[in-house]
């Protein structure tokens, strides 16, 4: 039952903060975006969340992967747009791990994969499992039905359809590769039939999530969600009601890999700001799985005895041993008294959260890569993109 949360994956638009409009992404959001996660405690794992609108499509999918590579230290939760992607995409990993072995014994990146529902699975993502259990690294199997459109309108039907997807792609695993590893996950949702959209926030999409991975969990399967997310199109209060009960049903079942957090709008749209706002509910997430432990024993006990009317809990020793173990100092979140909130100048989680990020940029320090691995990843990418026909990339610092 261990949970991880990663960023969703692969959206093309970004939420500007200072026009509070939705624009394409490039390459230098891309590299914010990998700087930005890497700094947040509680967002275990990186994803190629964003694709740039400024790299050919021939390579996009590579290119991301190797910008997060050079970037971050995180584990990455990646997937390829075509065929001819895998190889470098591979080579990449090979690179920084040291070798194919060291791969396969400690893999860097999961690889998502998605049938086309209903019941099929296509030439390009049947290849990308085939080639990653060959390779050893973990597919994530993403079933997608909607609710009445690309599956049954019953969400007990909808499961019926996930688990045959889903099972349908870990025999194709299994046959390139017996004991390749997979992931039981999925991207499910209902399906709005006035709007004609997909509500990832919606609570029957939440519902078949937490059902599948039950399912997942009863074939002894690592399992995968996209939780913890929003439809809303800005960060309003639908965004934190949607992404912090998402959050928590999807840690409460159980679900091993949660991606999500920093999405807006169906899945297609990306919020730096929305990014740390969401660390500090993985946190508290994380809190509420701790449970309440037994400090003491007796449990606390011991404090009453020769109680007093004037005992202060304030000054005890008690309070200075256990307070910071048991509560979570909220950073983003505000608690401060009216007056207080109103002397500092009215401030909102957004804008608090935005100067955090400028915060975390500034401070951002990039992980030790060695001199000749950074080489090999252009090397790499040059040579990938040039078969493609492309004599040149976008510049990016670190």
């Amino acid at each position: 039952d261990e949970v991880h949360f990663d960023p969703g994956s692969s959206t093309t638009i970004l939420l500007d903060h200072g026009t509070q409009q939705e624009r394409k992404a490039t390459t230098a959001d891309i590299v914010d975006f990998t700087k930005l996660v890497e700094t947040l405690e509680h967002i275990h794992f990186q994803s190629t969340g964003l694709i740039s609108s400024d790299v050919p499509a021939e390579v996009s999918d590579c290119y991301r992967l190797y910008l997060g590579l050079c970037l971050s230290s995180k584990p990455f939760v990646t997937g390829t747009f075509r065929v001819e992607g895998f190889r470098p995409m591979k080579d990449f990993l090979v690179a920084v791990r040291g070798g194919e072995g060291e791969l396969r014994l400690k893999p860097l990146a999961i690889f998502d994969a998605c049938p086309s529902p209903p019941l099929k699975w296509s030439n390009l993502t049947t290849q990308s499992l085939l080639d990653a259990a060959r390779a050893g690294i973990p597919s994530e199997l993403i079933s997608m039905g909607m609710t009445g459109a690309t599956s049954p309108a019953t969400i007990a039907g909808t499961l019926v359809q996930h688990v045959a997807e889903n099972l349908c792609g870990l025999a194709i695993c299994q046959v390139a590769a017996k004991g390749a590893p997979v992931i039981f996950g999925g991207s499910p949702s209902s399906f709005d039939m006035r709007k004609g959209t997909t509500p990832m926030g919606a609570i029957e999409t939440m519902m078949i999530d937490s059902a599948y991975a039950q399912i997942g969990k009863f074939l002894k399967l690592p399992t995968h969600a996209y939780m913890g997310l929003s439809d809303a199109k800005v960060n309003d209060p639908q965004a934190g009601f949607e992404t912090a009960l998402g959050a928590v049903l999807g840690a409460l079942s159980g679900i091993n890999v949660i991606s999500g957090p920093g999405m807006l709008d169906f899945e297609s749209s990306m919020s730096l700001e929305k990014l740390v706002i969401d660390d500090g509910i993985c946190a508290m997430v994380y809190r509420l799985l701790a449970g309440i432990a037994q400090r003491d024993d007796p449990i606390a006990l011991g404090l009453f005895e020769g109680f007093t009317p004037d005992m202060k809990f304030l000054s005890h020793p008690h309070t200075r041993q256990w307070y910071r173990k048991e509560h979570i100092l909220a950073g983003l979140v505000d608690r401060d008294p009216y007056e207080a909130w109103v002397a500092a100048g009215r401030t909102s989680i957004v804008d608090k959260a935005h100067a955090d990020v400028k915060r975390r940029l500034g401070k951002y320090d990039a992980p030790p890569l060695a001199g000749s691995v950074r080489k090999e990843l252009d090397k790499i990418m040059d040579a990938y993109a040039r078969s493609q026909g492309i004599g040149r990339l976008p510049v990016w610092e670190l």
